[in-house]
């Protein structure tokens, strides 16, 4: 990743597994999605680049919600603290099932439940 990263152009590194653009709402903040199974997907085709799920800038001032779908910003809804809460827990179970079917008796496996319990999870 460059060290200074321009509007409006997603840069992605897939030896890093990992995707950075400022947000999309103007606010400068850069963006970083990780790439993998339990992360975001990434694919390019002829009308641009996609990245699913859709961002959602919860830890910035802005709250900007948004999908980039073809090379194109396509904004979503804005979610209340309950929905964001919702959707966290979605991720950590998305998460989970995806560990527990790769390594189910696995050392991943066993510090995950671990790290869980010890941080009340």
């Amino acid at each position: 990743m460059p060290a200074q990263i321009e509007p409006g152009i997603l840069y992605v590194s897939e030896e890093f597994e990992t995707a950075a653009h400022l947000c999309a709402c103007g606010c400068g903040s850069k963006v970083r999605t990780p790439l993998g199974p339990t992360e975001w997907s990434f694919w390019e085709d002829a009308t641009g680049p996609t990245l699913s799920p859709s961002i959602g800038n919860w830890q910035r001032p802005c709250q900007s919600h948004y999908w980039i779908r073809g090379g194109q910003v396509e904004w979503s809804t804005q979610w209340s603290a309950e929905q964001i809460a919702a959707g966290r827990r979605r991720e950590q179970m998305r998460r989970e099932s995806y560990y527990a079917k790769q390594y189910p008796n696995g050392l991943l496996a066993r510090f995950w439940r671990w790290l869980k319990d010890l941080f009340g999870g």
